[in-house]
């Protein structure tokens, strides 16, 4: 099962991500916030506070947004493949 291990705000809106295979990396979140509650993640201090839930091991922040581990690696996977 996919889950995330260790996740840290960066800056830019970026993520560093650790996955539970091991792969880990930068993911570029700028261009992602749509809808009400990641709206509110393009403020740096709200976006700086995440956390890796304890249960579920997904991204968390406080104002209950999340995000999937599968979805995080598809789009870091992306984002490498187009920068290389």
């Amino acid at each position: 099962m996919l889950y995330i291990t260790h996740a840290k705000a960066l800056p830019g809106h970026r993520l560093h991500v650790r996955f539970s295979t091991g792969q880990e990396g930068d993911v570029d979140l700028s261009q992602e916030f749509t809808g009400p509650v990641f709206d509110a993640l393009r403020d740096d201090d709200l976006f700086s506070r995440v956390e890796v839930h304890s249960l579920f091991h997904t991204v968390t922040w406080p104002n209950g947004a999340d995000l999937a581990p599968e979805y995080l690696l598809d789009l870091l996977q992306h984002q490498q493949g187009c920068a290389a």
